[in-house]
């Protein structure tokens, strides 16, 4: 009997001993899961009051600077459209009446691109697209319309000449000059003294002294006449 009690004791210590291992392993297991379930927050997922105040900061900055650009960029583009609208006020328009560039003077040759006339000099008949106008050396050559000076050059026909861009295409030729006072991107108004009258070209040395004036429009010669005061 004796020795049947010590056989069950030891068993029962057996059976305790392991039911206290296993429990043990459970409660390790349990520990190692919680501690693979732990989930790190998600900045991503993180409210603008939850942000760290560095991170709302540098948000704020890039606010204010996308703001100054747009700020600068309309400001700019407003500039833009005045100095487009400044240029347009201030462009040369065309006078359809023009002040004669002489203050005497009869017409020698007269405009003709529609047949041809007789040069003296030159005996022979050809176009003109120009008016040539008697004068005297040293006669005061004006301006026929305000404009900008944009070309002075020299040539055998006509010698010393002035174009003036008059507006919407339209272009004055002054030839036959000396003296000039502007210089080329001058603008010159209405009546201004240009130059003066020179000795004429070997073209009308029998025509005599003259001031060679035409009238363009877009590179195409015009009656000057048509736009002439009477």
């Amino acid at each position: 009997l004796m020795g049947g009690m010590v056989g069950f004791a030891g068993s029962y210590a057996l059976d305790l001993q392991s039911s206290q291992e296993q429990e043990a392993e459970n409660s390790d297991t349990e520990i190692s899961q919680q501690a693979s379930g732990v989930i790190e927050p998600d900045t991503e997922d993180v409210s603008e009051e939850e942000q760290p105040a560095e991170a709302q900061a540098e948000t704020a900055g890039e606010t204010v600077e996308e703001t100054a650009e747009e700020q600068v960029d309309s400001e700019e583009d407003e500039a833009s459209k005045e100095t487009v609208e400044t240029a347009a006020d201030t462009a040369i328009h065309f006078s359809a009446e023009l002040r004669w560039p002489l203050e005497e003077g009869s017409v020698i040759l007269d405009y003709s691109m529609d047949h041809m006339i007789y040069f003296p000099t030159l005996e022979q008949y050809q176009y003109n697209p120009a008016m040539i106008i008697s004068a005297e050396v040293d006669d005061k050559v004006y301006a026929a319309a305000e404009g900008t000076i944009t070309d002075i050059s020299t040539n055998e026909e006509t010698g010393l000449t002035i174009t003036e861009d008059i507006g919407d295409g339209y272009t004055a030729i002054y030839g036959q000059l000396k003296d000039v006072n502007f210089e080329v991107g001058d603008t010159v108004e209405r009546g201004h003294v240009l130059g003066h009258v020179e000795e004429p070209t070997k073209y009308y040395a029998t025509e005599g002294t003259n001031l060679y004036f035409a009238i363009e429009l877009d590179g195409e010669p015009v009656n000057p006449l048509d736009f002439l005061e009477e």
